[in-house]
C-alpha cells in the first residue's frame, strides 16, 4: 500500500515537473512601421492607466502625486516605456494563475503526505 502510494506520488510529481517546465517561444520578423509605432501606443497605454481613479488613489495613498507620475512617464525613454507596458500587460490582475494554484496544491499535498504518514 505504501509502496504504491509512493510510486503514484513520484509519478505525479515527475509529470507535473515535466509539464510545467516546458515553455514555447515564438519569434518572427516585424516591419519597420510596427516597430517605430509601438512607443507612442505604449506611452499612451501607460498614461491611460495613470489617469484611472483607482490608480490615482493608490498613488496618493503611497505619497506620490499623480501629476508627477505622468511627468516621469513622459521623461522615460521609449525602451523603458515599452518594458513597463509589457509588464503591465503580462502581470496578473492581483491573482495567481491556474498553474500556480496547481503547484500550491501539489506542494501542500506532498508536505501533508510526508509529514503525517505513519
Amino acid at each position: 500500500m505504501k509502496s504504491t502510494m509512493k510510486k503514484m506520488t513520484c509519478r505525479a510529481l515527475v509529470v507535473s515537473l515535466l509539464a510545467l517546465s516546458f515553455q514555447t517561444a515564438n519569434a518572427g520578423m516585424i516591419g519597420a512601421d510596427r516597430a517605430a509605432g509601438a512607443a507612442p501606443v505604449d506611452r499612451g497605454m501607460v498614461l491611460s492607466v495613470l489617469d484611472r481613479a483607482e490608480t490615482a488613489a493608490q498613488l496618493q495613498a503611497q505619497g506620490i502625486d499623480p501629476a508627477m507620475a505622468r511627468a516621469r512617464v513622459a521623461a522615460m525613454t521609449d525602451q523603458e516605456v515599452q518594458a513597463m507596458a509589457q509588464d503591465m500587460q503580462t502581470a496578473p490582475a492581483g491573482a495567481m494563475s491556474d498553474w500556480a494554484w496547481v503547484a500550491v496544491v501539489l506542494v501542500a499535498a506532498a508536505i501533508w503526505y510526508y509529514a503525517y504518514r505513519k
